[in-house]
């Protein structure tokens, strides 16, 4: 049986950190609760929770403020009605491991932050292209390519054919039990070709890997 994960949520609306909390049920804890970002950040490096569930706009700074302070102590999931591009890029950039739409339904939602706790990205399918078209373009102007080499010239450890299978996979969202079914490996081996991979670019995040694959054109 899978272990109740520990939550903090954030959200200004009291109505809806009362839904959330219903939708979540019995597989999650809400351990504290927030109105603001400084509440938020307190209540994070307090209770070092398995995921923090975040809205954007609230007082304080908004969620944006809570990824920045706390996103190497619990992964954070931004929960949110914006659409906007500039929201979401601002946020992953920051250190988020996801953003999803309030109207995501609730077996979605349950499944998606599961996930998110383990430190996979989870984002709503509609802003996940839009993420991926966005690095693409930003892609599109930087003098990388998927050689191996860096802006500065500095030659970068190549990756395995293997690596590049398995990174391409992962940015394309899938999870290491959906990456090992396909390529007939077992998911603890592609959290390792993963981990590896983080390790030769200097990567500490997995979102920072997936940028870094759709940058180089590993898709």
């Amino acid at each position: 049986m899978n272990r109740r994960l520990r939550v903090v949520v954030a959200d200004d609306h009291e109505i809806w950190r009362s839904g959330l909390r219903a939708d979540l049920g019995d597989d999650f804890v809400v351990v504290a609760e927030a109105p603001d970002a400084p509440e938020a950040i307190r209540a994070v490096r307090r209770e070092v929770p398995d995921l923090v569930l975040c809205d954007l706009n609230m007082p304080g700074g908004g969620g944006l403020a809570v990824v920045r302070a706390v996103a190497e102590v619990a992964p954070v999931v931004i929960l949110t009605v914006s659409e906007a591009e500039r929201d979401l890029l601002d946020t992953v950039a920051a250190g988020a491991v996801g953003y999803l739409l309030k109207s995501t339904r609730s077996a979605d939602l349950e499944a998606a932050l599961r996930l998110a706790a383990e430190g996979e990205p989870v984002f709503s399918p509609q802003l996940a292209a839009l993420l991926i078209g966005e690095f693409r373009r930003l892609a599109s102007h930087e003098p990388t390519g998927a050689t191996g080499e860096d802006p500065r010239g500095a030659a970068t450890t190549p990756l395995s054919p293997r690596e590049r299978e398995v990174l391409g996979l992962v940015a394309r969202g899938r999870t290491y039990k959906q990456v090992g079914a396909e390529l007939f490996i077992s998911p603890k081996t592609v959290e390792n070709h993963v981990r590896n991979t983080m390790a030769k670019l200097h990567l500490s995040r997995r979102n920072e890997l997936i940028r870094w694959a759709v940058d180089h054109g590993i898709d």
